[in-house]
């Protein structure tokens, strides 16, 4: 068996192909991408004078896939330099290539011969050792396996990902009766560890679990909403957020997957299964009249919705004809607005008697029992279940967790006297006195498996927060933060106001901290386990107290958040920040003055105070510059105009990276920064950087001067601007906002290279962010953004 996977081929270059070679290159590993030769030349083809033997024909639907990945959205590559990874070949030049690559992954057409035909050429020219396996969604991985070598069935198994491969976390994997054991479990390690997945062992039966489960649910809903006389629109607003679920609900899900998919899936469980369960994987006939139709979802601009104008209308199934878009009014639904925790949400909606709660009941008891009915013949236990749901589904909780929520013995009741057919194991559970499927002592978690409850097994890089404070408490607190010994004499500073934003209570959280750790720890994370990792600053609180004339509050604020990030960078024990998702404005000006920034992958950071009619006033603008300025090369004479007119560019343009690896390019991440490809692991990343740069020695930066364009530098940002607003592009109040920005980059006033320090510059950007506050357009701005969650450009 391979030790280390340092080169893959992917057989298959459609969308799931092309999107496994753009997760792997993102991670480094180089990828051949392999395709059929086409029979026909192109018009392009033919202008060109090539013939069917040129190599960029026989290649071309490969090399036509790998510039797709640049196009499309959302993107498959974290930075497009990645593409360079992704070599374009074909199924009958480059075969004898497989010899080089670890890992031979199949994403050909969903068709057992063809499959099987595919592996026997593989067979020939892999390599002894190296791994091979099947994206299918359903197709037996143990019959894909037949007749081939030993060697191939011990390094054989499946890896089933979800569309698209660099989003959606869940990985399953499906092992055959001859699948190495070790060959399983490195596979199982690197899902998570290098690729950054989470990875569940399914067993190879009908779509695995996710979508054996998740087709199950969705036709069950389309079931009652025909039966009880909902609308399309009324069902997806009672089955997306309100019950824990993605925002697309269920049939913005459908638009979004596609219909032709959908059917294709559900079509793959009926052509299997017998009896009751055949029934419920038939489609609708109203379905399969708008796959006749074309009604595909958003790749054919209609589906279950359709947009005209700006206007979401909605397909009447009944009809098909498009109506206006529905939601469903009731009283439990109105009570959920005043209730807290998911679960005392589900418990209110799912036992009210009204057409909200009895919707409920009639599509979440169904899939609770089926789930719990599968057990043993898509998975060993209810965790890979859940966990299967929540990473392939974007269910906040999954099926089992859900039951416990509601109340196991409650509903048990409930459910049999709507004829619904409880598995006997969970009736056996409920007899003994086991109230519940997960169980949770002094901060471990067990799950109830064949009459006991065992202990979850989880990777030591994995720290869940509620958890950890539930049993180690926290050092301090106060309405927006909180202090929490992480172990191995590390502290984290964790937000949790709304939204992470930043007020005085986290400003006073991050000076607790500091003096905390300066005394008693190694060092400090900051980072939390929130929906994001900080969205700015209280953009409410500074537009009220601007409203009021109370500029000399705003201005006590932003000089307290100033010191609290000079106390961060000159921090005597290391501080290494852990952004993840939305970090933008104040949530980067946090983390730009870390000694060291652990990013999850997926972070989005930017400086985007301009488009709420402000600048960065946290010290953002001066941290940038001087995070460019470091990244120049050591000995090497640089422009330093260029080095401002950039930093003045991604400020202005509010430019917000599209992922950690981008965030380098503008400079949010240095060369000295690292990436965690898995978000579960970050918190962990970061408190093993603090380690390390403890036991290194650590010291605070030395305080110096900071050289700047100065008055020169500033009529030079200013240029572009100008031309700008004068070409229409910006408002008379984007150059008022585009000058201050510029006069603080430069440095104000002074000669060009002339060296101030930090304080100097920290005093410009409070002087023009209170200036800008000030303004009557500024607050519009600000009150647009809090109001509508856009930009507005007066």
């Amino acid at each position: 068996m391979v030790q280390r996977i340092r080169k893959a081929a992917i057989l298959g270059s459609g969308v799931m192909g092309s999107g496994i070679a753009a997760l792997l290159a993102n991670i480094g590993i180089p990828v051949l991408l392999l395709d059929i030769v086409p029979s026909k030349l192109n018009d392009d083809e033919v202008k060109k004078g090539l013939t069917l033997a040129d190599k960029a024909v026989r290649n071309r639907i490969a090399a036509a896939s790998i510039q797709k990945l640049l196009k499309q959205k959302p993107a498959p590559l974290t930075v497009n330099e990645n593409i360079e990874l992704i070599e374009a070949g074909n199924l009958e030049d480059d075969l004898y290539r497989l010899s080089e690559v670890d890992w031979v992954i199949e994403v050909v057409v969903e068709n057992l011969a063809i499959k099987q035909k595919v592996f026997a050429e593989v067979d020939k020219h892999r390599k002894m050792g190296s791994i091979i396996s099947s994206n299918t969604s359903g197709i037996s991985v143990e019959a894909m396996a037949e007749g081939r070598s030993e060697d191939f069935r011990k390094h054989f198994l499946g890896t089933h990902f979800f569309n698209p491969p660099r989003y959606l976390k869940l990985l399953e994997v499906i092992p055959t009766k001859d699948t190495d054991p070790n060959v399983l479990s490195y596979m199982k390690t690197f899902g998570e560890n290098v690729l950054g997945k989470g990875v569940v062992e399914a067993k190879d039966t009908p779509n695995f679990i996710a979508n054996r489960i998740g087709t199950y649910g969705l036709l069950i809903t389309v079931r009652e909403m025909l039966k009880g006389g909902y609308s399309v629109g009324e069902v997806d607003s009672v089955t997306g957020p309100l019950i824990g679920r993605p925002k697309s609900a269920t049939f913005r899900t459908l638009d979004v997957v596609g219909l032709d998919t959908f059917a294709h899936v559900a079509k793959n469980v009926y052509d299997q299964v017998d009896g009751k369960e055949k029934d419920v994987f038939a489609v609708p006939a109203f379905m399969r009249n708008m796959l006749d139709k074309g009604w595909l979802g958003s790749k054919s601009g209609q589906g279950f919705y359709k947009k005209e104008g700006k206007t979401i209308l909605e397909l009447n199934p009944e009809t098909l004809a498009y109506e206006e878009r529905k939601k469903l009014q009731s009283a439990s639904i109105e009570l959920t607005k005043q209730t807290k925790g998911l679960t005392n949400k589900l418990k209110a909606l799912i036992y009210a008697g009204d057409r909200a709660g009895t919707l409920l009941q009639k599509i979440i008891y169904p899939t609770l029992s089926y789930s719990a009915e599968l057990l043993g013949e898509i998975a060993d236990d209810i965790v890979a279940i859940d966990r299967a749901m929540k990473w392939g589904f974007g269910w906040d909780v999954g099926p089992f967790e859900l039951w416990d929520a509601i109340g196991v013995s409650e509903s048990i009741e409930i459910m049999e006297q709507q004829g619904i057919e409880v598995p006997v194991w969970v009736k056996e559970m409920v007899g003994k006195g086991y109230d519940s499927f997960y169980r949770k002592e002094n901060g471990v978690l067990f799950f109830y498996s064949k009459g006991e409850y065992r202990q979850i097994k989880q990777n030591p890089k994995v720290i869940h927060l509620k958890t950890h404070k539930e049993v180690h408490g926290v050092i301090k607190k106060n309405s927006g933060a909180s202090l929490i010994d992480l172990g191995d004499d590390v502290a984290l500073l964790e937000f949790h106001s709304k939204s992470n934003a930043i007020g005085l209570d986290i400003i006073q959280m991050i000076n607790f901290s500091i003096d905390e750790v300066e005394k008693n720890y190694k060092g400090l994370v900051i980072g939390n386990q929130g929906k994001n990792f900080c969205v700015g600053a209280n953009l409410g609180m500074i537009l009220m107290e601007a409203q009021d004339d109370n500029l000399f509050e705003i201005d006590m604020v932003v000089r307290g958040f100033q010191q609290a990030m000079m106390r961060v960078k000159y921090s005597k024990k290391p501080v290494v920040a852990a952004p993840f998702g939305m970090t933008l404005g104040g949530g980067a000006e946090i983390c730009l003055p870390a000694s060291k920034i652990q990013a999850s992958s997926e972070t989005y950071i930017g400086l985007v105070e301009t488009g709420v009619g402000l600048i960065p006033g946290g010290g953002g603008n001066k941290e940038l510059y001087l995070k460019q300025l470091s990244n120049m090369p050591k000995g090497v004479d640089f422009d330093l105009q260029t080095v401002a007119n950039k930093v003045f560019e991604t400020i202005a343009m509010a430019k917000v990276s599209t992922s950690a690896a981008e965030a380098r390019k503008y400079h949010f991440l240095s060369d000295n920064d690292n990436i965690s490809i898995n978000g579960d692991h970050l918190i962990d990343d970061a408190k093993q950087q603090v380690i390390s740069l403890y036991d290194n020695g650590y010291q605070p930066p030395i305080r110096k001067k900071v050289p700047v364009v100065g008055e020169t530098g500033y009529a030079t940002l200013l240029l572009g601007a100008q031309s700008m607003h004068l070409s229409g592009y910006i408002s008379k109040h984007d150059l008022k906002i585009a000058k201050k920005l510029a006069f603080v980059i430069a440095g104000g006033k002074v000669p060009f290279g002339s060296e101030v320090d930090e304080q100097y510059l920290l005093d410009l950007e409070r002087e023009a962010f209170l200036s800008l506050v000030a303004e009557g357009k500024s607050q519009q701005r600000m009150q647009h953004m809090l109001v509508k969650g856009k930009p507005l450009r007066n």
